[in-house]
């Protein structure tokens, strides 16, 4: 008779698998809550203490830690000597093994849980047996996803046991679960022990979909989430439309990042290719989104909105008059649900926007490389900022260049950004030079740059931006300041009466 060893935490699809392998003449070996479980549903077990000879220790912490186990794991079955010596023991074969692992992200997550629980809930001889029967995997399959139990089930059902292949693939699923769950605990202990870049960098991502392609139709691409996603499209719930594409994913990141420098004020962000190209906060989400649709109409085209209060069915039929990509809201009326879902393909995704982003750190990924860094969360208030000019600032103008420092930064570099009366009005956007970025921001404002305020991602090396900042009427310009030629541009704004500050903290975006 063949034995299968069950060890699970996930106890989904347990009964029946394990009363399969039974009428399959599989003999249940199982351990603790699991042994329980099966026999609570009328399945015969053998306790693991039976095949070790030895009871279950330190409240479970030791009781598959043991030879008997272990080399009726590792027993290379057409190895002469590996047989004779569990003969020579005594160690009966272990033919199957179905094992997932204590609940530790789950732990992770509660509320208010201790650092000791956290601890007891790192799983020693599950990954240990997963791993001894993996390795073996030419000879025993391993199971560590309820979700391949009715696969197994039926090969043995049909050929007696598994395919090598099969096997295989098992194996390789089971060093996957490991490696996640190892590199769970260890995010936990090094953002406990505060170290923010350890000598090596263990990450885990979960499979949310695959997608129909990449950035283009030849490119294979799939969407993951990390381990705790908050403020983030993985958390997101799509209430219709077609399924996100991979740009979708991208352009909806980008804008939610815009939004959440606004919050607890109406804002509306449109967003194309990874750029605002429209921003407006208002007194209500209605006035922020006119806002922002005014000040690019035509880029919004084929774009995504991005908004921090609920849809309701004035701003649902002015949204619909246009074509989206994807709106994202914290909520939608069922008013503005019947008028947007009028457009079949359109994404509707519902994201509480209160939520805190929940990554501190941010990943880019370079030709067999990985550049790791702080998210770029930098602020600035009025008190920041270092007036440099002859001239101050307005109150009015002051706001503005605030306003416009908080979306800058998010405007790819070299940036440049106008705003006026709470909205942009253009917006220059990954130029070689600063000046021509400028030049693109003051061409989109057209009438509207007159009396404007200006904001730039970094400092000015030259004068030649001031210079077309007074020739288009700006009044006021915000930017980091550092240039060992600051002097050259703070004379150039005093010269046409161009009030400007220093915020001492640059915004590039690569």
């Amino acid at each position: 008779m063949k034995r299968a060893l069950i060890s699970v935490s996930d106890k989904t699809g347990l009964s029946d698998f394990a009363k399969g392998l039974q009428e399959n003449g599989y003999e249940i070996i199982s351990t603790g809550g699991t042994k329980k479980a099966l026999e609570d549903s009328g399945v015969n077990c053998i306790s693991i203490s039976d095949i070790t000879g030895f009871p279950e220790i330190m409240d479970g912490r030791v009781k598959t830690l043991h030879p008997n186990v272990h080399g009726a794991l590792l027993c290379v079955r057409d190895n002469p000597e590996h047989v004779a010596a569990i003969r020579d023991l005594g160690i009966e074969d272990i033919d199957l093994v179905c094992v997932n692992l204590y609940p530790f992200r789950e732990t992770v997550q509660k509320e208010g849980v201790s650092h000791a629980e956290i601890i007891e809930n790192i799983d020693i001889g599950g990954p240990s047996m997963l791993r001894s029967a993996s390795k073996n995997y030419r000879y025993i399959p391993v199971l560590c996803d309820p979700s391949d139990y009715e696969k197994v089930l039926t090969e043995i059902r049909e050929n007696g046991e598994t395919s090598l292949d099969t096997r295989e693939k098992l194996a390789a699923k089971v060093f996957r679960h490991t490696a996640r769950y190892d590199a769970m605990i260890a995010d936990y202990l090094t953002k406990k022990t505060n170290e923010e870049f350890p000598e090596s960098m263990t990450i885990t991502f979960d499979k949310v979909q695959d997608l129909r392609y990449g950035e283009n139709p030849h490119q294979h691409a799939a969407f993951y989430a990390g381990m705790n996603p908050q403020y983030s499209l993985a958390n997101a719930k799509q209430l219709h439309g077609k399924e996100l594409s991979y740009n979708n994913i991208q352009d909806g990141n980008a804008a939610i990042e815009v939004l959440k420098d606004f919050e607890g004020t109406p804002a509306a962000v449109g967003l194309k290719h990874m750029n605002p190209c429209g921003v407006g906060i208002g007194n209500t989400i209605n006035e922020a989104w006119d806002k922002a649709y005014d000040a690019d109409p035509v880029s919004i085209f084929g774009g995504i909105v991005a908004l921090n209060e609920p849809v309701d069915a004035e701003l649902a039929e002015k949204l619909s008059k246009i074509f989206l990509e994807i709106i994202i809201a914290p909520g939608f009326t069922p008013e503005a649900m019947e008028i947007l879902t009028r457009k079949k393909n359109i994404r509707l995704l519902e994201l509480d926007t209160t939520l805190a982003p929940n990554n501190t750190l941010k990943y880019t990924n370079v030709n067999d490389g990985l550049l790791v860094q702080d998210m770029d969360r930098a602020s600035a208030s009025a008190e920041d900022l270092v007036c440099v000019t002859n001239r101050k600032p307005t109150d009015e103008e002051l706001k503005q260049l605030l306003f416009g420092w908080k979306v800058v930064k998010h405007v790819k570099s070299n940036a440049i950004v106008l705003v006026k009366d709470d909205q942009t009005i253009g917006v220059g956007a990954g130029q070689m030079n600063r000046v021509g970025a400028a030049k693109i921001a003051i061409e989109q404002a057209a009438d509207k740059a007159a009396g404007s305020v200006m904001a730039s991602d970094a400092f000015f090396p030259m004068p030649d931006t001031v210079e077309e900042a007074a020739k288009a009427g700006i009044t006021a310009i915000i930017q980091p300041g550092g240039s060992i030629k600051d002097q050259l541009s703070i004379d150039e704004c005093n010269k046409h009466g161009i009030a400007m500050v220093f915020t001492g903290t640059r915004h590039f975006k690569h």
